[in-house]
C-alpha cells in the first residue's frame, strides 16, 4: 500500500523533497484527488501515465498556487484575465496558447500549442503548490477510466503502491471535476462541465460560451473540437517501424542502434531501452526532426507495453496525418 500521511509541515517537506525527485504526490483539491508530478520534468509526466495506465498521451491540467506563476507558461488574453480574477483560487481551467519557451514539459501538453491551466482553492493544495515552487501536472488520481477520487482511501484503492505519497486531507468538497473552458480560439467554449456553470462563465465575460457537445466525464483528458486533428503531427511524413533507413530521412531510434545505418539525421528516444524515457522525449524530438531538410521520419519499433502502448498509439497518429 502507498505511504498515506495527515497533512502538515512534516507531510509537506516530504512531498515537496518527493516532487523535486519526480516522484508522483497524489493531494487533495476542491474538486477531486490530483496525482500530482513536476510538469517540467518529462520523465516525472511520463509516470503519470504509467500509473493511470493511460491507452494513450491526453493533455494534463497544470497546477498553480497564483495567477503570477503562469506568466512563464502561457500567454494571457483580456478573457483569461477576467475570469482569472473572478474564479480563481476556484475550480475553473482554463486552456491558453503555451509561451514558445514554456518550460512544462510537452508530454504534458501532449505537444498540443496550449496549455490547460488552473489553481486550485484547497488550502492543502495551495500549501503543496506554494512550498514546492513548481509547475504540477495533475490528473485525478486514478486509474484510466476510473471513478474519480473524492478521498485518499479512494487513491490508494485505484493507484496502490503507483503512487509514492498520498496527502490525506479529507473528502473534496466538491466532487466534481473543474470546469474547462477553451479561450485559446476567438469563441469561448466549455469543453467540459463542472463545478463553474456556463451560465455564471457568460455573466462573467459578458458574451455566449458555447458547450462542446461531446464533452465527457473525463476528469483528466477534456476534449476539445477536433481534438484527434489537433494534436501534434509533424508536417514530414512518418515511417513506422523502420528497420532499414533511407539516406534523406531522419531516424527515430529506440533502444541498441548500432547495427542500424543510414539517415542524414538521428535521435533516440532511449538508447537504453527505457519506455519512460521515451514518452518523456517523444513529443521534443518530433518537433525537433521535423525540417524540411529531411524527406520524411523513420521511426523504430517500439514494444507495444507498458507506456509503449502509448507511444504506438500517438505514432500511429502521426503516420495517418
Amino acid at each position: 500500500m502507498p505511504l498515506i500521511l495527515p497533512i502538515n509541515d512534516q507531510s509537506i517537506a516530504r512531498a515537496v523533497a518527493l516532487l523535486r525527485e519526480g516522484k508522483l504526490v497524489a493531494f487533495p483539491t476542491e474538486t477531486v484527488y490530483g496525482l500530482g508530478a513536476d510538469a517540467t520534468n518529462g520523465r516525472a509526466v511520463a509516470a503519470i501515465y504509467e500509473a493511470k495506465g493511460r491507452p494513450g498521451f491526453n493533455p494534463l491540467i497544470i497546477h498553480v498556487a497564483e495567477t503570477s506563476a503562469l506568466d512563464s507558461l502561457i500567454e494571457w488574453n483580456d478573457s483569461a484575465r477576467l475570469l482569472a480574477s473572478k474564479v480563481w483560487p476556484g475550480p475553473m481551467t482554463l486552456i491558453l496558447p503555451r509561451k514558445n519557451d514554456s518550460p512544462v514539459s510537452l508530454l504534458a501538453s501532449a505537444g498540443l500549442e496550449t496549455l490547460a491551466v488552473r489553481i486550485p482553492s484547497h488550502p492543502n493544495a495551495q500549501k503543496l503548490l506554494r512550498a514546492v515552487g513548481l509547475p504540477i501536472a495533475a490528473p485525478s488520481a486514478n486509474a484510466s477510466g476510473k471513478l474519480s477520487p473524492t478521498t485518499p482511501e479512494h487513491v490508494a484503492d485505484s493507484l496502490g503502491d503507483k503512487v509514492d505519497l498520498i496527502l490525506a486531507g479529507g473528502r473534496s468538497p466538491i466532487g466534481v471535476e473543474s470546469t474547462v473552458i477553451n479561450l485559446a480560439s476567438s469563441e469561448p467554449m466549455i469543453l467540459r462541465p463542472g463545478a463553474v456553470t456556463q451560465e455564471q462563465l457568460e455573466s462573467l465575460l459578458g458574451c455566449a460560451v458555447a458547450l462542446f457537445e461531446s464533452a465527457g466525464s473525463s476528469p483528466d483528458a477534456p476534449p476539445s473540437p477536433g481534438m484527434l486533428a489537433s494534436h501534434y503531427a509533424p508536417h514530414l511524413p512518418v515511417r513506422l517501424n523502420a528497420k532499414t533507413i533511407d539516406d534523406s530521412e531522419a531516424f527515430l531510434a529506440f533502444g541498441d542502434d548500432r547495427s542500424v545505418t543510414g539517415g542524414t539525421a538521428r535521435l533516440n528516444l532511449s538508447p537504453g531501452g527505457d519506455l519512460n524515457e521515451a514518452a518523456a522525449n517523444l513529443f521534443a524530438m518530433l518537433r525537433e526532426m521535423d525540417k524540411p531538410s529531411y524527406k520524411g521520419i523513420a521511426v523504430a519499433p517500439i514494444p507495444n507495453i507498458g507506456l509503449g502502448v502509448a507511444i504506438n498509439d500517438r505514432l500511429r497518429r502521426a503516420a495517418a496525418k
